[in-house]
Parts: C-alpha cells; sequence; structure tokens
C-alpha cells in the first residue's frame, strides 16, 4: 500500500502495531519491516520519524531527553537498520508475573505434544515471548506427552484425517467397554479430543449406528479405498459423546450441586435429580462398572455411590485395592 492510500487510521495502526514488532525482533532492516507490514519502504520510514519524537512527558510536564523514544541514527541513516535504544512506559505495563508465565508455558508444552498441533516454531516463539516478557524468571517446567497422546499417533491421526477428507472407510481391531477385542469396519465422520483422550466419531457397520471409538484401544488401524456408504448429513451424530444405549446400566451417585455440570456427558435429558442442601442425587447410565469406576477416579472426592449395591461395592473394592498398593509401596 503507498502513502497516498494510507489514512489516518491507517498510519495509527502501523504505528501501534510497528513499535512492539521492533522492540521484538530488536534489529531489522526497513525493507523487511515494509515486507512484514505489506507497506512501502517510506511508510515505514515515516513511522520511525514519529516514533523517535514520541514518548512521555515527566514530571515537569515537559518533554526531556529521557522521556523521548530513541533509535540507533547510525544504523539507520547508515545501514537503514531500526534499532530501538530506548523505550518509554512500554516497560510500565502490567507483566505476567513468573507463577502466570509458567502455567502458560506449560500449556503451550501440552499443546505442543499434541499429534494436531504441528507448527511446534510457533509455540516455542510464543513461549520465548513469555519467558521474556514476565515479571520474573519463569520456573522451569517440564510437561511430559500424555499416555494418550503417545498411543493417538499422528500417523493413526493422519490416517483417520485422510480417510474423512476422502470419505472412505477405515477398519481396525476394537477393544470395546465390556473387554471384548472385535473387529469393525467404519464410516468415519470426525475425529476430537476431550481432556486427555481421543475419540473417532463414524457409522459402524457392525452396530449399524453412530458410534464413538476410543483411539486408544484401537489397534491395527488402516484407511481402505472404499467409500463410505453414510455421511454427516444421512446421519445424526450426537453433540454429547457418549450416547445412550438400552444395555446400559442405572447408578445413582450423590454429588455437590457445583459439580453436576461435570457429568453433562452422562446425564438423559429429562433426568430427575433431588436437591438438599449443597448436594444433589441423580441417575445416570453408564456401560459397564468399569466406566464407572474411570468417572469415579476422574472426579476424586466429589462423587458417592449410593447403589445398586453391586456398584458400591464394585468401586469400594476398586478404592481399596488402589490403597493397598500405596501401603505396599510405603512398606
Amino acid at each position: 500500500m503507498s502513502p497516498q492510500q494510507f489514512r489516518a487510521q491507517d498510519k495509527l495502526a502501523l504505528l501501534l502495531a510497528l513499535v512492539p514488532y521492533l522492540l521484538d525482533q530488536r534489529r531489522v532492516s526497513v525493507a523487511d519491516a515494509a515486507a512484514h507490514f505489506a507497506v512501502e519502504p517510506d511508510l515505514i520510514r515515516e513511522a520511525v520519524s514519529l516514533i523517535a519524537v514520541s514518548g512521555v512527558p515527566g514530571e515537569t510536564k515537559q518533554y526531556q531527553h529521557g522521556d523521548l523514544f530513541d533509535i540507533d541514527w547510525d544504523a539507520y541513516l547508515d545501514r537503514d537498520t531500526i534499532v530501538v535504544t530506548h523505550q518509554v512506559a512500554i516497560d510500565d505495563t502490567p507483566r505476567f508475573s513468573a507463577r502466570e508465565a509458567a502455567a502458560l508455558i506449560a500449556g503451550l508444552q501440552y499443546l505442543a505434544a499434541l499429534p494436531e498441533h504441528d507448527n511446534r516454531e510457533a509455540i516455542a516463539t510464543l513461549m520465548a515471548k513469555l519467558t521474556r516478557g514476565a515479571s520474573a524468571a519463569p520456573s522451569q517446567l517440564a510437561v511430559a506427552e500424555t499416555a494418550s497422546a503417545a498411543e493417538a499417533s499422528a500417523e493413526e491421526i493422519g490416517t483417520l484425517r485422510a480417510a474423512i477428507s476422502g470419505e472412505t472407510q477405515v477398519e481396525f481391531e476394537y477393544l470395546n467397554a465390556r473387554g471384548q477385542r472385535e473387529s469393525r469396519v467404519v464410516d468415519p465422520l470426525r475425529i476430537e479430543s476431550i481432556d486427555q483422550d481421543w475419540y473417532l466419531r463414524g457409522w459402524c457397520h457392525l452396530r449399524h449406528a453412530v458410534r464413538t471409538f476410543r483411539l486408544d484401544r484401537i489397534t491395527g488401524l488402516r484407511g481402505t479405498e472404499r467409500p463410505i456408504t453414510r455421511h454427516g448429513d444421512d446421519v445424526v451424530v450426537p453433540s454429547t459423546l457418549f450416547d445412550v444405549s438400552a444395555d446400559d446400566l442405572r447408578v445413582q451417585l450423590e454429588l455437590p450441586s457445583a459439580a453436576l455440570p461435570l457429568l453433562a456427558d452422562y446425564v438423559t435429558p429429562g433426568a430427575r435429580t433431588t436437591r438438599t442442601d449443597d448436594k444433589v442425587r441423580l441417575t445416570i447410565r453408564v456401560p459397564h462398572y468399569h466406566g464407572l469406576k474411570r468417572l469415579v477416579s476422574g472426579l476424586p472426592g466429589l462423587i458417592t455411590v449410593l447403589g445398586p449395591p453391586e456398584a458400591r461395592q464394585i468401586v469400594a473394592d476398586w478404592a481399596a485395592a488402589g490403597a493397598a498398593q500405596y501401603a505396599e509401596s510405603d512398606a
């Protein structure tokens, strides 16, 4: 864009974006800055001239030498290179604390470990900016790749994505919720990540219905050249992750009212709840008691299993077995 096409608000937007860009780059040529913002070099030079006379007046309400931005004029005039040597007010803006920056960096490390995030360079650049911009050095944290992310390898996700985009079927061996291994042929519709687990949603030719498959229970995944027979427009993919089945087991639970949204995927529409003080009682449906154990372990200290007696006994035995392992370890 030429200087003649630039309006006043465009110049202000360029100036506001140019200052942090120069500070982040530390040393950049006029040509590179112009290419970055897709403008003519003369617009960059005009903005630099304005930066050099910008600042915040001191206590005297007058501009002194230290109250203005400054650049390396020798580098600018002789080599057409911009280097900001003095900045004003930028350091007075609120910064992330060391703990806040460490938490954000840990989250970025987790994202970098997921197979779907292949732009590691962008994530590394953002982590470096957070480290430099924090009020103090962030704590050194390392986030290991989760087992589910490791098992849901980039190759498996790539195979599924290729099948979804190419509208072709996939085949695999699946360990179902009851511990039975079955061969499945599926028309893949979508893949999604919930918490630490990856799931495939698709039309299962064995069950003749839409089913959800956990990727860490899939083995021998292979793509085919057969076209799918069910498309996203042909079937209804439930908005909830877990489908209701006539074979599901009913379990009565008690938990704090504030924790009820955490069970949204397990609560069927129209299910009755009974509230007492800050507690709520309700009945949920689970495919098997192993899934109930996983649910209880995911919300430690929040869920009390009220019935049926078989469910209470299974969860109690499972918790006792876990506690016994800690006792053995201490011994």
